[in-house]
This record gives structure tokens, sequence and C-alpha cells, in this order.
């Protein structure tokens, strides 16, 4: 008795694991993008205000000013980025979807003939490459076009807005990590908590994004932690350099 289900290899019973696709993966890689960029910098780089700020003063007051100045530019320069990325994206993606739109309107036998040509670069035979090129153009031109040559979906572009949105708020929760934990911490040990806590936010975000992007999580999280482990060094040493230098 046949015990397999009919996908390939797939024991009965068995949930075979989905994997990623084209149709969604794209705005799924760019809001993983956008909110790991973001949370991330978000904490590396507040903590790195807050811990060379801590360096070269004891003053509480002081120390949150600055974490707070950072939070707020950091979360307005992300966003604001961001837009400005995603918008240019979009712009160039609407010129080239509109020059394939013109090409085909002008020259419908050319372009059937350059999208058959591109089926057989990937290894079909000249009919069946020719067939697939009629029945893709008969059903939509312009989307057969666009994502055999641009590599593009017609319908799926990321919003600008949704991406600032996301980057901002992403940064301004990574941020609020070491601001808290240097603002909470007792003075004296305010460095050493804010940096085990900044290590550990980032061990969790490279696991996440890992495991999100399917990707190699070891990797990420070594990568993150070394990054921000080095940024809290150096802003420390010039803090604490800086801070000698001004009260003598």
């Amino acid at each position: 008795m046949d015990t397999e289900s009919p996908g390939a290899g797939t024991p009965a019973g068995v949930a075979a694991t989905p994997e990623p696709h084209a149709n969604g993966l794209q705005a799924r890689l760019n809001w993983l993008r956008a909110g790991v960029l973001g949370a991330n910098d978000g904490i590396i780089s507040t903590a790195g205000v807050v811990v060379g700020v801590s360096a070269a003063t004891d003053d509480a007051s002081a120390i949150l000013v600055a974490g707070v100045a950072s939070l707020v530019a950091g979360a307005v320069s992300m966003a604001l980025g961001e837009y400005v990325s995603v918008s240019s994206q979009r712009d160039t993606e609407r010129a080239l979807i509109a020059l394939e739109r013109r090409e085909l309107l002008e020259d419908p036998e050319g372009e059937l003939a350059e999208l058959a040509g591109i089926y057989r670069g990937k290894g079909l035979s000249e009919a069946t490459a020719h067939q697939v090129a009629v029945e893709l153009t008969a059903n939509d031109a312009v989307a057969a076009h666009v994502e055999a040559e641009l590599g593009l979906d017609p319908d799926e572009r990321t919003n600008p807005w949704h991406a600032a949105i996301a980057s901002a708020v992403a940064f301004t929760v990574g941020a609020l990590l070491p601001l808290v934990a240097v603002v909470l911490a007792p003075p004296a040990a305010r460095v050493p908590v804010t940096f085990v806590a900044v290590v550990l936010a980032l061990a969790l975000t490279g696991s996440v994004s890992a495991r999100l992007g399917r990707a190699h999580r070891l990797r990420a999280v070594v990568r993150l932690v070394v990054g921000g482990a080095l940024a809290m060094a150096i802003t420390f040493g010039i803090g604490a350099l800086l801070g000698q230098t001004v009260l003598a």
C-alpha cells in the first residue's frame, strides 16, 4: 500500500513545510528589512550615545536628555530614509512598467519574440517557449514581460509610508531598551547593565531575523552582538576621553 501523500516523498499524515515563493515574498522581506534594521539601529545607536555620555559624566539628567535626543533624531532619520528610498524604488518600477506597456503597444510581435527568447534561455524548447509566451501574453502581457524581464510584480510594490512608519516604530522600540536600562540602573552599574541588556537584545533580534528570513541563526546573532559590543566600546572610550579632557 502506498504510504506517501501526493507530495514528493512526504509521508502520509505529515504536513509538508511551506516553502517561500515569489508571491508576497518581496513585500515580506522589505518589511523584515525595515523592521530589523530599525530595531537594531535603535538599540546600537542609542546604546552608544548613553554609554558614551555615561563615561563622560554621572549626571543622570544629561544622560537621559542625550538618550531621548538620540531616539527622536534616529526615528525621524530612519523614517525619512525609508520613505525616500522606497519612493525612489517605486518611481523606478513605475517607469520600467510604463516602458514595457509602450513597447507592447508599439511592437507586440517583437515583444512576443523577446519573451519566447527569455524562456528558451531558461531551457525550454523553441516550440514550448513560443507557446508559453503566447499563453502568458494572452493572459496578461504586461505582467508576463515585467516578471520575466525585470523580476517585478506590477501589482505588488512596497508602500513608502508603511516602510517609513515600520522603520520609525522599530527604531523607537529598540532605542527604548538601552535608554530604560541606563536610567533605571544604579549609577555605578549603568554601563555594565546597559551593555548586558544591549547584547541580549541584539542576540534576540538577530535570532528572530534569521528565523523569519530563513538564514543562519548563529551567524546573524554573532554579527549583531559583535558589532554592538564594538560600538559601545568605542563610544565609551571616546566619552571617557572627552570627559577627562573637559574636566581637566
